[in-house]
């Protein structure tokens, strides 16, 4: 007798339930180049202090390269490519183009703790346990969270079971709307390539959502889920072997962000999600979220800086410590002069006038 799960407003079955294992070597996918530091694209080692990571690339795109597929070569999504390149097609940004990858973030405040999932960034964060004498990493993912009407829920959560190759059921609401377009909709689909779930799920403790691949990996980074999160085929099948059960997964939304890197103060800001749009609210949650950033420190920062992130949110993050007010030259009212020269010079005016 199949069991079956209701997640994601949806029902999965579970064909194969894997057993919690943590590997150490780090799953990569045919044709990822290691970074500089020689750590595969999207992993990181964590600052000492601060919590700024990676930095801004480019690269020259190839006669057939998308920038979707440049993205998720470097783990970044949709949203944030064409951000980051807005002159170009996210189709064709043709051959020789030069493609900004916008690998540098600011670590999503509280505990840096198993997942962290921003849904204003649509990232997620994992924090894996250091082996002894291993310096600690973190690794970031694109993901795609809930549309409108369909958000993903905020809050503290745990990892429960792990499921491969799940079987999928369309909910009530999506085989209605399926059958006024007059294309009604599966009672099942089993696992294969039409499959929306992907072939990796990792359930929650909360009924209805859970964190899947997907068949339309095109669509990684955008708002367009019913609330689950999606991750690409390859990065769910990583975290799926390496993410035991158990693990804390923290939902946040936090469109703005701040963090320090060695003395240089940076901010960070993400295009908002929900009623907050059009309101003064953005600017001063991000007054909130700098004052504790700075807590008894009083740096000169620049507000009109951190406006103007607040307003643009470019996902790039910004320096905001304005220069110091250089100190005066200083003013001599007294200095030696030649006493002979400065006679002479008054006997030619007096004689002169």
């Amino acid at each position: 007798m199949k069991k079956t799960f209701r997640y994601c407003a949806q029902r999965i079955t579970r064909a194969t339930v894997a057993i919690p294992v943590v590997m150490t070597a780090l799953l990569l996918s045919p044709g990822l180049q290691a970074q500089e530091d020689g750590l595969p694209p999207g992993h990181y080692y964590l600052p000492e202090s601060g919590s700024v990571i990676g930095k801004i690339q480019t690269v020259v795109a190839n006669e057939n390269d998308t920038l979707i597929d440049i993205g998720h070569q470097h783990k970044l999504g949709f949203e944030e490519m064409q951000r980051a390149n807005p002159d170009l097609g996210m189709w064709y940004p043709g051959e020789g183009a030069e493609v900004v990858l916008p690998t540098r973030f600011i670590l999503p405040p509280g505990p840096r703790e198993g997942l962290v999932i921003n849904l204003s960034e649509l990232r997620l964060y994992y924090y894996p346990p250091a082996g002894q004498g291993e310096r600690p990493i973190v690794e970031t993912y694109p993901i795609s969270v809930g549309r409108q009407g369909f958000e993903t829920p905020l809050g503290t959560f745990k990892t429960t079971v792990k499921v491969k190759d799940p079987a999928w059921s369309p909910p009530e609401s999506m085989r209605r709307e399926a059958a006024a377009r007059g294309e009604p909709a599966p009672s099942i689909v089993p696992p294969g390539p039409d499959n929306p779930l992907g072939r990796h799920a990792i359930l929650l403790n909360i009924p209805s959502y859970l964190i899947h691949g997907t068949n339309r990996p095109a669509g990684v980074g955008m708002r367009v889920s019913r609330g689950c999160v999606r991750m690409l085929p390859e990065d769910i099948e990583s975290l799926y072997e390496r993410v035991p059960s158990g693990t804390q997964v923290t939902l946040i939304n936090e469109p703005f962000k701040a963090g320090w890197e060695e003395d240089e103060l940076f901010v960070q800001s993400y295009p908002l999600m929900g009623e907050k749009e059009g309101t003064v609210e953005p600017l001063i949650d991000a007054l909130d979220v700098l004052a504790e950033t700075l807590g008894d420190k009083q740096p000169p920062v620049d507000y009109a800086l951190v406006r103007q992130a607040v307003e643009a949110r470019s996902g790039r993050p910004i320096a905001v410590l304005r220069d110091p007010t250089p100190e005066p030259e200083p003013v001599f009212i007294y200095q030696e002069v030649d006493t002979d020269a400065t006679v002479e010079l008054l006997h030619r005016i007096d004689t002169v006038s």
